[in-house]
């Protein structure tokens, strides 16, 4: 096709130019996509800064992005490029966003899937999910999604597991893990792709069921494996339940594991026992509850694992994200496991055979524990009677939540939450049903004595616990982080401020009000040379029976209701790596 130009238009030359953009930005994205995200390609993303290819940023878990383009010097002059509603409010925006190759993948509430262009925000194609006609247990939001093998993965508020071509949303399959009517549970975070498995964890641990992890193939979605958090009658670690519940012992693994490919293992945090506070149906340590657990990514036979609150009593899962750290220190090399526990303390294991190596606090406030021992249990565990009201610090909400922390190889940093607030845990005997809730009581948030809840961001060296800086924010700090070879670290806060820190001091260099709370995941990636932060905002289910604590009446009136992807960059005349 010939095309020939004579004279035009102002307003011709302007439509003219619009459908060549079009036309050249549609060609980039659609040359780009054409390179699937082979499982080689996901092994070694941290070869592919330009790129944020999975939910934890690499298989480690360190939510780090190398590219230093926006740097301490320069993070002043950053400023939103685009944003991206999903126009659904309910959830809020929680999710990851995954970039390859220039084009971006997002999960919305109520499981809407986008791709679109990473540099304009224009959708390239969409896909919503058919949502069941039944009530569903838990709020709508979702923290994102996988890909690999030119598809897209992700779990539903009705516990499936689908998958989507990513050069056009179509779907390829769709399988129901288990009748949601019948456990309970549904999938929130994203599974994790290893080799030709597609591996997804479920909630659950409020109510009557026997948790799981299950391993799918990739190309049929046909079950390969699953492991049960709660063994079967007469299997080792049965004994740590009373017989009849082992069918109901909760034991969720909601949130995402890591992988070590050397070791060819699975790390995933496992939650709380059902039910939370009511806790004499269950005698015992009640394993695999509050554990992590290491399974051969073949096969999903447990390697080992590691029980972090025995006999859980206060609702402090250890579902949080597996961090692992190749950690060196007077010439001495160490795989480590490093894991923070919703009961505010953080474990630090061998990730090869699972020993304890140390265990130090995240928060200030502890009563559910004097110390560990050698071997890291808990001693002198605080009591929660059936019949009594009992104070215990943190709160089930947690000493931090599900945001996600980040670590910077370079500086050997660990940047972790801390949330500061306190529950009266008031216990309540119920009738076991299977699948249906099974809380066994209730709690009432209150701050710490003689002093409101508060929160902090904090930089740890990860073997020691050693902290290098504190950043104390008025109220608790509910997103997740990121750490970038700029030496920043992003996030933001429910006031609806995106922000800045110096990774190296925790100084506040930069913040823009969004307009809506800020609860969900940061990320980086660049396009043809230009380095972009993404921030979602709009707080979703986390806060919940928190607001009242997190948010008080001098405060004045919460952000608006939002779902919105800001992205943020450096004028272009500014993008220099040496901030000039």
């Amino acid at each position: 096709m010939i095309w020939r130009f004579g004279p035009v238009s102002h307003r011709s030359k302007l439509q003219l130019f619009s459908l060549l953009s079009f036309v050249f930005v549609a060609a980039a994205v659609t040359a780009a996509s054409a390179q699937e995200p082979s499982w080689t390609r996901l092994l070694n993303s941290d070869k592919e800064p330009q790129n944020w290819l999975s939910y934890g940023g690499n298989y480690s878990a360190h939510r780090f992005s190398a590219l230093d383009q926006i740097n301490r010097q320069n993070v002043k002059q950053l400023t939103p490029v685009w944003l991206f509603n999903t126009g659904e409010l309910r959830g809020g925006l929680n999710a990851t966003p995954i970039v390859m190759d220039g084009v971006m993948y997002l999960m919305g509430p109520m499981n809407r899937v986008f791709a679109i262009n990473a540099v304009t925000g224009e959708v390239i194609w969409k896909y919503f999910y058919k949502l069941p006609q039944m009530s569903i247990p838990y709020q709508p939001g979702a923290r994102g999604l996988a890909i690999g093998y030119g598809r897209v993965f992700f779990g539903t508020v009705d516990n499936h597991v689908v998958a989507l071509d990513m050069k056009t949303g179509r779907e390829i399959w769709d399988v129901e893990v288990e009748d949601v009517r019948q456990c309970g549970c549904n999938i929130t975070s994203p599974p994790l792709i290893v080799k030709d498995k597609v591996i997804a964890g479920v909630t659950g641990g409020e109510h009557a069921h026997r948790g799981y992890l299950n391993a799918f193939d990739i190309k049929t979605g046909k079950q390969v494996w699953r492991f049960y958090t709660i063994p079967g009658p007469g299997e080792p670690g049965s004994e740590t339940w009373d017989p009849k519940m082992l069918k109901y012992g909760g034991a969720p693994t909601w949130l995402t594991g890591s992988y070590d490919p050397d070791l060819n293992l699975v790390y995933w945090g496992v939650g709380n026992p059902s039910s939370d506070f009511y806790d004499e149906f269950r005698p015992g340590d009640n394993l695999y509850s509050n554990s992590i657990i290491a399974l051969d990514a073949d096969t999903g036979k447990l390697k080992w694992y590691y029980q972090e609150v025995p006999h859980d009593m206060y609702d402090f899962d250890s579902a949080y994200e597996c961090v692992l750290v190749d950690y060196e220190k007077d010439g001495k090399k160490q795989k480590l496991l490093v894991h923070p526990n919703k009961g505010g303390m953080t474990w630090v294991l061998d990730r090869t055979t699972g020993k304890y190596i140390n265990a130090y606090p995240h928060v200030d406030v502890l009563t559910w524990l004097k110390g560990v021992d050698k071997n890291g249990r808990p001693v002198q565990m605080q009591p929660v009677p059936p019949d009594k009201q009992t104070f215990v610090c943190p709160s089930a909400a947690g000493g931090r939540n599900w945001d996600h922390s980040a670590y910077h190889p370079r500086l050997s940093l660990w940047f972790n939450v801390g949330w500061e607030i306190c529950n009266i845990i008031k216990p309540e005997k119920l009738e076991i049903k299977e699948g249906q809730p099974l809380f066994g009581g209730g709690m009432e948030f209150v701050p710490p004595k003689d002093k409101p809840a508060y929160g902090h961001i904090n930089a740890f060296d990860p073997l020691t616990g050693e902290r290098k800086w504190r950043y104390n924010t008025t109220y608790m700090n509910v997103a997740s982080l990121l750490a970038t070879g700029g030496d920043l670290v992003f996030s933001g806060d429910v006031l609806g401020n995106a922000f800045a820190l110096d990774a190296r001091t925790g100084e506040k260099l930069w913040s823009y009000n969004t307009g809506a709370g800020i609860s969900g995941s940061p990320i980086s990636y660049s396009v043809n040379g230009r380095q972009y932060v993404a921030i979602p905002t709009g707080m979703g289910s986390l806060v919940g029976g928190l607001t009242s604590v997190i948010w008080p009446e001098s405060a004045g009136k919460l952000p608006e209701r939002a779902s919105t992807l800001v992205v943020f960059a450096l004028p272009e005349k500014g993008a220099s790596a040496n901030g000039k």
